[in-house]
């Protein structure tokens, strides 16, 4: 009997230390498989090192797969340590942009150059006996509270609505991080000049805008901005307002070879919906192309600019203007079917007449271009490309590097031309400007020549 009973408590006992093994074995299982012991540390997304004029606040981003629990920001001047925040984050928050800001009320040194902060999270898992899993991140801060320095050398007197304006100045900033001319919402380059920390750059009223504000914006890797207005006597314009008949002539022939001629248009039945299509969608997307291969500005140095007037077709006769503000109405002026702008200068002479270009630079397009034919495209260097429309031939091909005098192509009726013509353009940086401009050898001289000319004596202390 004692035997049996012995035998019975063995049993009992193995079942049971089986039964706590299993129970253990499934306690850790659950516990390295469920979700809410996870073992995934909190993510910190910022570089090791950053400028700042502790001035703006530092954005860090902290972020966890299941759930942010609470953080701390510890800044180090590398002798006192200082919590500048601390807090916890609300239910269910997975990302969030932690502000750094330096304290107004801080026992800091404020003398030094360097800074340490220290980033602590920790996530809302049960790993590690309930208190989460936790990241620590340093970033070393290096402190610039000084703005770049901007000084104007020289720059155009005028500008006139439409037109082309030429500025030199100086810029430094041990830090310099951007720098750029801003108009409206327009963004010009500059390129560096003759020497360090001189920059040049072909600016541009863009003809549809009535007021004009060219400001240099140079900022620092700290975030330290400067902002310098560039002074020009501004001359506004008023461009021509046509209204042109839209005659079944034109929309059967021109408008609908060019819908026929692009997948896009080619459906459309109703006559004045092609004739809108062509003149206005197609005309955006041909004016894209040219506007993209004309904001390409070199970063080199440049040491020289020199530029003559263009003069593209000898013993020519303008037969449209710049700027013209065109209506297009289908059997009365009440009935009007489309708008749009003409922003080039149209030339003609003699039939399949030679084009030459004035200057030198290298081709950057050489074929057709919707509404504007056959197009060679020239970039002249500074930002400045001549665009020639309308061409019956093409003598050029894209990558060739032409000399003043060239010929480039012959006039033709190839896009949406009528009679045999030039449409050319000139273009600052993707933005189209009066070409008159650039026909005439004494506002070279006086608006490009002599300020190149004024600054060379400033810059190189003659």
């Amino acid at each position: 009997m004692r035997k049996r009973r012995r035998s019975r408590k063995k049993s009992s006992s193995k079942f049971l230390f089986i039964f706590i093994m299993i129970c253990l074995l499934a306690g850790a299982g659950y516990v390295y498989t469920a979700p809410e012991f996870e073992r995934m540390v909190p993510q910190i997304e910022s570089k090791e090192n950053i400028f700042w004029n502790k001035t703006d606040p530092l954005s860090v981003r902290v972020s966890d797969n299941v759930g942010l629990k609470d953080y701390e920001l510890i800044l180090s001047d590398g002798k006192v340590n200082m919590s500048i925040a601390k807090g916890s984050f609300t239910s269910e928050t997975k990302v969030e942009d932690l502000a750094v800001i330096y304290p107004k009320e801080s026992v800091l040194n404020p003398k030094v150059s360097r800074l340490k902060l220290t980033i602590l999270v920790s996530d809302k898992s049960m790993w590690n006996f309930f208190r989460g899993n936790k990241s620590t991140h340093t970033i070393s801060l290096e402190v610039d509270h000084q703005k770049p320095n901007v000084n104007i050398v020289s720059n155009s007197y005028s500008m006139t609505q439409g037109g082309s304006g030429l500025v030199i100045f100086q810029a430094s900033d041990a830090n310099l991080d951007e720098l750029y001319i801003v108009v409206g919402e327009t963004k010009f380059k500059v390129e560096p000049y003759k020497a360090t920390d001189y920059y040049v750059a072909l600016i541009a009223w863009p003809f549809t805008e009535k007021s004009f504000n060219a400001k240099i914006i140079a900022k620092d890797k700290a975030g330290n901005k400067r902002v310098r207005e560039i002074p020009f006597y501004l001359k506004n314009k008023n461009y021509r307002v046509s209204w042109i008949k839209a005659k079944d002539q034109f929309i059967d022939g021109k408008i609908t070879d060019l819908a026929g001629s692009n997948p896009k248009y080619a459906g459309i039945d109703n006559k004045l919906e092609r004739l809108r299509a062509v003149n206005e969608r197609m005309r955006l997307q041909n004016e894209d192309k040219i506007h993209h291969l004309a904001k390409n500005v070199s970063k080199e140095q440049v040491s020289e600019w020199k530029i003559k007037k263009f003069y593209p077709l000898k013993n020519a006769k303008k037969v449209a203007s710049y700027g013209d503000e065109r209506h297009y109405y289908y059997e009365n002026k009440d009935n009007e079917v489309s708008q749009s702008y003409h922003v080039g200068y149209d030339l003609a002479s003699t039939k399949m007449a030679n084009i030459v270009t004035s200057n030198s630079g290298k081709v950057v397009y050489a074929s057709d271009n919707g509404i504007y034919g056959n197009m060679p495209m020239i970039d002249h260097g500074l930002g400045l490309y001549s665009l020639y429309g309308h061409c019956s031939q093409l003598l050029v091909k894209e990558g060739d590097t032409v000399a003043a005098g060239d010929k480039i192509a012959r006039t033709g009726t190839s896009g949406l031309a009528l009679g045999d013509h030039l449409h050319f353009g000139i273009l600052v940086q993707g933005i189209e400007v009066r070409p008159i401009e650039w026909f005439d050898e004494g506002w070279i001289q006086k608006n490009i020549d002599n300020v190149f000319a004024d600054a060379n004596k400033i810059i190189l202390g003659k």
